[in-house]
């Protein structure tokens, strides 16, 4: 059968290799497991004490489960957390394209945490993994206790023809040319800071992941104005997917109890860096402890 994630087998070999490197590095002793949901078995990763309070944390587009993790090692000291392979992005996610149109998202979503007995819990999600943590917590806000946001997907959008106009050029060279200095040039509109194993990752998920072009839909007003959890929003200045002004705005604007954060000089691929991770971390820690 045709996957709608990787392109051949071969390079699904190669992009498990890297989801693996990836998981070597989240701290502790991280746990597998496969969770029955209405739509197919999802693969989980559960990381931190047992007994720490629950966190479930979603990843971004075109990454993974142990991608986040690996970034969020502070907060395994503080929270049980639940990270889902999102459907049709990771190479360890449902082989499967959940619909954009409606709440299959936050269906799935709801189907993991009663997997885990969790009535209702705190969320984190990064961009499209805070598009799905935003529709579960309109469709249903007595599931999500406190709701974290960063560079969310569906909130506010950049111009696509600039977006498009600044990479195309670059994406061509990078095909005809699949050298690092070309892969830096195309990935510098939208990443903070280049490490070798996301540089790596990212070639390869170019080379071997096919792409959803789809674009998460923009929750309306009414939609917005249904989170009334407590909420933290975190954009990026220099996102020019989801621009990180205009995602403030609204977001003050139609939840006015809701705390923002502008990351000034951020791309909407944020610093891969010690000194971020232990900010984002910390961050996120004084939200959640004050629930």
């Amino acid at each position: 059968m045709t996957s709608v994630i990787w392109s051949s087998e071969s390079g699904r070999q190669e992009l498990l290799q890297w989801y693996d490197h990836f998981a070597k590095k989240i701290a502790g002793s991280p746990e597998s497991f496969h969770v029955s949901t209405r739509f197919g078995d999802s693969h989980v990763i559960m990381a931190g004490d047992k007994n720490n309070p629950p966190l479930i944390c979603l990843h971004a587009m075109r990454t993974g489960a142990a991608m986040l993790l690996s970034e969020l090692g502070p907060l395994l000291d503080h929270y049980r957390i639940i990270t889902p392979d999102l459907p049709g992005q990771s190479v360890r996610g449902l082989d499967r394209k959940l619909s954009l149109s409606d709440q299959s998202f936050a269906h799935w979503l709801f189907d993991i945490m009663d997997h885990f007995e969790l009535p209702s819990t705190n969320v984190f999600g990064v961009s499209w993994g805070g598009f799905v943590a935003h529709l579960a917590a309109t469709d249903t806000p007595k599931r999500i206790d406190r709701l974290a946001l960063l560079v969310p997907a569906g909130i506010a959008n950049g111009s696509h023809l600039s977006g498009l106009t600044q990479m195309l050029i670059p994406m061509i060279r990078y095909r005809l040319f699949p050298n690092k200095p070309n892969l830096i040039r195309l990935l510098s509109p939208i990443m903070s800071t280049f490490d070798d194993d996301w540089t790596g990752y990212v070639a390869c998920t170019l080379k071997h992941m096919k792409f959803d072009a789809r674009i998460p839909p923009l929750a309306s007003d009414g939609m917005l104005e249904k989170l009334t959890m407590p909420t933290l929003v975190i954009a990026a200045e220099d996102d020019i997917s989801f621009p990180g002004d205009a995602i403030n705005h609204r977001i003050n604007k139609l939840v006015p109890h809701a705390e923002t954060e502008l990351l000034t000089g951020s791309k909407h691929c944020p610093p891969t860096t010690p000194e971020f991770r232990t900010w984002l971390s910390g961050r996120l820690i004084r939200f959640f402890d004050e629930g």
